[in-house]
């Protein structure tokens, strides 16, 4: 199982990948970076890009509700797995990485529009999400 400075060493083997980090979105901290920063900035795009994991793991609008049938005191939700936005020259990929403790954590690819695959990027994105060991 990798740590985080595996983790980013193969999402950087992804066609196309620019840079990645992974997150604290609660303090909005990188805890590890490689390649290029969308702003040149490492810790300015970490405390941006936590903003929007932040806002996007606590709407109640993108979590789904138990099945119809189950009236359970707490009907269970599915939490996010990964948000995409799209830009005119690359697409910025946010993994939230689920642990046994209450994890704050994702990992942020951006990636080339014109040379990387959105597909295989989220997929492998997913992989690591599983595999990654936060010590």
């Amino acid at each position: 199982m990798p740590g985080i400075d595996e983790c980013l060493l193969e999402v950087m083997r992804l066609p196309g990948a620019r840079g990645a980090s992974v997150v604290d979105w609660t303090s909005g901290l990188a805890l590890g970076t490689i390649g290029e920063s969308p702003n040149g900035d490492h810790e300015a795009t970490a405390a941006e890009t936590a903003e929007v994991a932040r806002m996007t793991a606590e709407q109640p609008a993108f979590t789904r509700l138990a099945a119809e049938g189950d009236r359970s005191a707490d009907p269970p939700s599915t939490p996010v797995e990964d948000v995409i936005v799209t830009t005119h020259d690359g697409y910025h990929m946010l993994r939230f990485v689920e642990t046994a403790f209450d994890s704050s954590v994702f990992l942020h690819l951006w990636l080339d529009r014109s040379e990387g695959n959105l597909a295989l990027a989220r997929m492998r994105l997913g992989e690591l999400a599983e595999r990654l060991v936060l010590a």
